[in-house]
């Protein structure tokens, strides 16, 4: 059993030391504040002046607990106490004795008191003396080496130079350097002098290291500091020179302004450095070069991108409800997509989402959409106009070696945002160009491409632009003109056409008051009946959005403003008879449709970029010598759909009751009328066909039914597409029946509710199946099966959707 198990304990004051460690036989200077360690000073100065000093773990615990106390201290002796002033400490010289261990805090109060155990150094064996005098050498050289970056006065090298003690050199050692607090107490807390001289000579080769380092570091910031005193020298001289030439201004002030622009804006190392490249040789062009301004264009224009600003989104599903809900009227399909965007946003920030491509008719709201998620989401709202863009240079930029160079349109954009991550609205993709100048939907790939984008490289530019954080909306009227790898990258919200009940909901909710607030109107002095709404939107538009209703209520605003101008007492309640008074004679009348059946004329359906129409086909047989002539500027594909349908009529003669020599006797005429309209698409197959079998058999058409779809050479029935559009055009012109592709009938639920309830429809997957619900037959017909030249042809089961009921029974 070792001799320091049975020191004596003792019960000294204790003073908790932050950020100092007292070693045996050093002198310390220190200040006391808490009240505490001032009680403990004087209870120690009132006895034998020892007391104990222990390090705290803590320095910022201003009351620590013994937990956060070393366990190893050192008793000291108080050599002289300094009292201060008011506010000042107490400054206190101490001279340590022994080292202690920490045991138990026996009193707490007025100051702490605790048990501690006095540890003094275990001596070192006579066989370890070699060892001894070894790491004696090694922490003297060890210590030499620290000191020459240290300012240490000459009695210390000396002092250490003549120690012969381990244990008190390591004491003096780690007392003397700067080393860290952890440090000085695990070589403190160390028993064994020889253990403790090892531990020194670790610490301080690891001290060493990092003073090498910190040299290295302090020797490259001077070398800098230098050169740019050097550099501001040789300016201020060439500035100066340059003014004693009468050669003007070198661009220096542009050029240091432009410096520190670059560098506040803390880029990536490799735009930096180009940027700083550019400052540099900007400062060595003369003011007149022209290559001059287009430097200090480019760096003007790299500045002030929104390189770091990044706006909050605003994620609140209820507030975008109530933001979409509040602005447009219906599209509950384009609602709910946006709305499922954001939540996809909230729950994962980092996927950047699908590009979405909003698909509709013009004036149905597209841009207005998009705009109103910016304003949902918070974010800042950017427009590009795409229609009629031919070069790709407006996309990705103008080269600098350009005369009259300058950013693509994207990063305008972003320079107009104000943000790096604004909803950017490209409008009107489907109208891209392409010529010998390049092709810009090609150039949109790596925009629209979330893989690509992030790295975005505008030609003018010529630095790496992040564009993964933009909200990319784009819209068109049709897909068919976008490119196909360029379609691939969005996500298509069809917005369809417009039903008369909504476009009078959005007039008399939205557009009539926006006008009437806008010409300075009240709601008193401009007063418009609802028949008289419905007025306007059937006599004085033709559209499958809201623009031409928006205009003609504002030139009805326009006139009413003239009226109260000169009397302001002036108040207009306009009802249905008044419209031609003041909007002029109707402009639109009901669609051009059959009222009475007639032989060969037939209401088909069509789908424009503004909507769905009624087009009827006419058919007239004529003696002849078998020709067919098509008219009414009918495409390819409408032409091939006529000659299929002649043929199979030619095929099935017999079987339907025509005389077998009809197309070598007779001449064939079918037109369409409004002939100066270009019309094509395969959806006038059915059409065509019912047209030819009337004329050919003499058996008149229902005028209260229209049809649409495409068949085949054997008479199937195939799907199409634009269904919405073609039957809110059947239910704008009155017609309560329409036969359409049985394959078709799934796309029902997409059709407003309006029109179900007005509209019975009839899905075919064969032609033989048109004559039941088409043809108006004098007598009784057969149903069922009838004699083909090659057997028995079957006719399918019918099925018929009726219509929706508008109430109960």
């Amino acid at each position: 059993m070792l001799m320091r198990d049975f020191a004596p304990v003792r019960e000294l004051p204790v003073v908790p030391l932050r950020g100092l460690v007292v070693f045996p036989e050093s002198r310390v200077h220190f200040e006391i504040n808490r009240q505490a360690s001032v009680a403990a000073l004087r209870m120690a100065m009132k006895t034998d002046q020892e007391i104990f000093l222990v390090t705290q773990k803590d320095i910022m615990a201003e009351e620590p607990v013994p937990q956060q106390l070393y366990s190893m201290g050192v008793i000291a002796v108080v050599r002289q106490v300094l009292r201060g002033g008011a506010g000042e400490g107490t400054r206190v010289y101490v001279e340590g004795r022994s080292r202690a261990q920490f045991k138990e805090i026996v009193q707490d109060k007025p100051f702490p008191v605790a048990k501690v155990v006095p540890r003094p150094d275990k001596p070192v064996a006579e066989a370890e003396h070699t060892m001894e005098k070894a790491l004696l050498r090694q922490a003297k050289v060890l210590f030499d080496r620290c000191a020459q970056f240290l300012s240490l006065p000459p009695d210390i090298p000396m002092t250490i130079l003549g120690s012969r003690s381990s244990g008190r050199l390591a004491n003096y050692i780690a007392d003397t350097l700067p080393l860290s607090l952890e440090d000085k107490q695990s070589v403190l807390e160390e028993s064994d002098m020889l253990a403790r001289l090892k531990l020194l000579c670790v610490i301080l080769n690891k001290e060493h290291e990092l003073q090498q380092i910190e040299e290295r570091i302090n020797r490259q910031v001077v070398l800098r500091m230098e050169q740019s005193q050097r550099e501001n020298f040789l300016r201020e001289q060439r500035r100066a020179i340059s003014e004693e030439l009468g050669e003007g201004e070198l661009g220096q002030e542009d050029a240091e302004e432009f410096r520190r622009g670059v560098l506040a804006l803390h880029l990536a190392s490799d735009v930096t450095e180009k940027l700083l490249k550019d400052c540099a040789r900007l400062e060595r062009m003369q003011a007149q070069s022209p290559e001059s301004a287009l430097l200090s264009a480019y760096l003007e224009t790299a500045l002030g991108l929104p390189w770091n600003i990044i706006t909050k989104d605003k994620l609140s599903l209820e507030h975008a409800r109530q933001k979409l809900e509040k602005d447009h009227y219906g599209l509950k399909e384009v609602k709910e997509r946006i709305l499922q965007l954001l939540a996809v946003r909230k729950l994962a920030p980092e996927h950047g989402g699908q590009i979405l491509c909003l698909v509709g008719p013009p004036g149905v709201g597209k841009t207005s959409v998009a705009r109103a998620v910016a304003e949902a989401m918070g974010r800042k709202f950017a427009r590009i106009s795409l229609g009629g863009i031919r070069d790709e240079a407006e996309i990705r930029g103008h080269r600098k070696t350009y005369v009259g160079a300058m950013p693509g349109r994207i990063i305008t954009a972003l320079a107009h945002a104000g943000s790096r991550n604004p909803v950017l609205l490209l409008d009107e993709v489907d109208k891209l160009c392409a010529d010998l100048r390049g092709d810009p939907a090609s150039a949109l790939l790596e925009v629209m491409d979330a893989e690509q984008n992030s790295t975005f490289r505008d030609h003018f530019l010529e630095l790496p632009f992040d564009l993964s954080q933009v909200l990319f909306i784009t819209t068109a009227n049709e897909t068919h003109p976008i490119p196909k790898p360029l379609l691939d990258r969005m996500e298509v919200i069809e917005l369809p056409s417009y039903t008369a009940e909504e476009k009078f909901s959005i007039g008399k909710l939205h557009l009539l008051p926006w006008q009437i607030k806008r010409h300075g109107l009240k709601k008193s002095q401009l007063r418009l009946s609802d028949e008289a709404l419905r007025g306007v939107i059937a006599g004085y538009t033709r559209e499958a959005g809201v623009r031409q209703l928006e205009r003609q209520l504002a030139k009805l605003c326009r006139k009413c403003a003239v009226r109260v101008a000169q009397d302001e007492n002036y108040k207009l309640s306009l009802k249905p008879d008044g419209l031609e008074e003041w909007l002029g004679a109707r402009k639109y009348k009901e669609d051009i449709h059959n009222k009475e059946p007639f032989a060969g004329v037939v209401n088909g359906l069509a789908w424009t970029s503004v909507g769905g129409e009624i087009m009827p086909i006419e058919t007239l047989v004529m003696p002849g010598t078998g020709k067919l002539k098509l008219t009414g500027s009918l495409g390819d594909v409408m032409k091939e759909s006529a000659e299929a349908a002649v043929s199979y009529l030619r095929y099935h003669a017999r079987a339907l009751a025509l005389p077998t020599e009809f197309y070598k006797e007779n001449d064939i005429h079918i037109h369409v009328p409004e002939g100066a309209v270009p019309k094509d698409g395969p959806s006038a197959g059915v059409t065509i066909f019912t047209s030819l079998l009337s004329a050919l058999s003499g058996y008149p058409v229902n005028p209260q039914l229209a049809m649409t779809g495409e068949i085949t050479l054997t008479g199937r029935v195939l799907p199409i597409g634009g269904l919405r559009e073609k039957t809110i055009a059947a239910y704008r012109a009155g017609i309560p029946e329409i036969i359409i592709p049985e394959g078709n009938l799934c796309d029902l639920e997409e059709i407003d509710e309006a029109v179900r309830a007005a509209v019975s429809f009839h899905g075919i997957s064969h032609v033989s199946q048109i004559s039941e619900y088409a043809l108006l037959y004098t007598g009784d017909r057969e149903q069922g099966s009838r004699e083909t030249p090659r057997g028995k042809t079957h006719v399918p089961m019918r099925r018929t959707v009726p219509r929706a009921s508008t109430g109960s029974n």
